[in-house]
């Protein structure tokens, strides 16, 4: 796969890539350059050359690569088991109590050692 990929890419991957960067790096410079225009309309010039530049991104090896990724990524994330909200309010409440047991038992370790210092040292 790895051939497959090397094979495909080319130098115009490059060029859009480092295209889709100009566009967007041009359109953060004119969000900030065209601050007499209003909010929104600047906001929506961004958004407008951000879908450009991710488009001509998604037009090389490696944005479409990404963009698989992102499908099966999202494909994994729809077959996971979502625990129940009593299985979230049981599981939080076992690990508060874990952490109050913990924190008596150090405090109380810390008082011993205290103790024996105290000795010790006079």
């Amino acid at each position: 796969m790895n051939a497959k990929a090397e094979v495909e890419s080319s130098g115009m991957d490059t060029v859009k890539l480092l295209l889709a960067v100009i566009l967007l790096a041009g359109g953060i410079v004119l969000f900030y350059f065209l601050e007499e225009y209003s909010s929104l309309l600047r906001v929506l010039g961004l958004l407008v050359i951000t879908g450009i530049a991710v488009a001509v991104a998604l037009q090389s090896v490696a944005g479409r690569r990404v963009w698989d990724f992102a499908k099966a990524s999202r494909g994994e994330v729809r077959k996971v088991v979502w625990p129940s909200r009593q299985e979230t309010i049981q599981t939080t409440l076992i690990v508060f109590g874990m952490v109050l047991l913990v924190g008596i038992v150090l405090w109380v370790f810390d008082m011993i050692l205290m103790a024996i210092v105290q000795s010790v040292t006079g």
